[in-house]
């Protein structure tokens, strides 16, 4: 069964247009550090924050700034609430790794920047009793909203999504070393089983984050249990290896580079399976970034 099954739907359907998003000029409320070279940031704009389900993406480029030109995509990490539960805000969570998430470190509140939003597919609410959700690097950031989602503490979407109500929710989060670890607390702080790893020892488990996902699979072997995963393509691979061996289904957000955000340019195609077995180019932003792991030619 293959919900998603993007290549066994007409591409050029309204469902794989950014039709719902909201371009806006905002400005921030919060550019907070989270670990080393990470940092969340917060802006306020109820148009895209009422619309956004876990999984999609928003499009992020500085205002009034021709370098860098083009705009940076980055995963809803959370909405921020009032008082009267209305979602008004925005989270993202991102990693300096080049010119546009170094200077949108230095940004302070009230800078401005230009944001399209939401985009993607987002994570498809799958009935399952345990969620386990995998992440390395900085593929953490989706999780928070979807973790929260299916244990019932938050509704995402306008109208607001039902999502089936899971048990359990553990997350596997592996990285290079303890000072990259990004955003734990909050984690903790919403119910979720919490496991680490790190290359050099220094955070949990000394290894690989696939070997926290085998012990998981292991301990919960007979259960209904659902594998959802973000980070660096060989990680995914691997995770998606280990759940095809222990028949647990596995859904893959990729991080595939991006330029426009709304399926224009083409730049961030990923090979998809088709249900003859062959394979064709579909564009991350769009037919994406949400995949079935077994839909994925690695």
């Amino acid at each position: 069964m293959a919900i998603l099954a993007a290549s066994d739907r007409n591409p050029l359907h309204a469902e794989f247009y950014a039709d719902r998003a909201f371009q806006a000029r905002v400005r921030i409320v919060e550019n907070v550090q989270l670990a080393r070279d990470t940092y969340r940031l917060r802006f306020e704009c109820p148009e895209i924050a009422r619309r956004f389900v876990p999984g999609q993406f928003l499009m992020l480029r500085m205002a009034d700034v021709n370098d860098p030109l083009l705009g940076r995509p980055l995963a809803l990490y959370d909405t921020v609430r009032n008082a009267a539960g209305n979602a008004t805000g925005v989270d993202v969570v991102y990693a300096t790794f080049g010119k546009m998430t170094r200077r949108l470190a230095l940004c302070k509140p009230g800078d401005e920047f230009d944001v399209w939003a939401p985009l993607g597919n987002g994570f498809p609410p799958l009935p399952t009793d345990h969620l386990i959700m995998v992440a390395g690097g900085i593929g953490q950031t989706p999780f928070l909203a979807l973790g929260q989602e299916y244990l019932g503490q938050r509704q995402y979407g306008d109208p607001p999504r039902s999502v089936p109500r899971a048990k359990r929710v553990t997350l596997c989060y592996g990285v290079r070393t303890a000072d990259l670890l990004a955003g734990v607390p909050d984690f903790e702080a919403a119910g979720f089983d919490v496991r680490l790893a790190s290359d050099d020892g220094t955070a949990g488990h000394h290894g690989l984050v696939t070997d926290l996902l085998r012990r998981v699979l292991d301990e919960t072997r007979g259960q209904d249990r659902l594998v959802v995963c973000c980070g660096p393509e060989p990680m995914m691979e691997a995770v998606a290896d280990v759940c095809r061996l222990n028949e647990t289904r596995c859904i893959v957000s990729l991080e595939t580079p991006m330029a426009c955000g709304i399926g224009i340019c083409f730049s961030c195609v990923a090979k998809v399976r088709q249900p003859d077995g062959t394979w064709d180019w579909k564009r991350t932003c769009v037919e994406g970034p949400i995949f079935d792991a077994e839909e994925i030619v690695w």
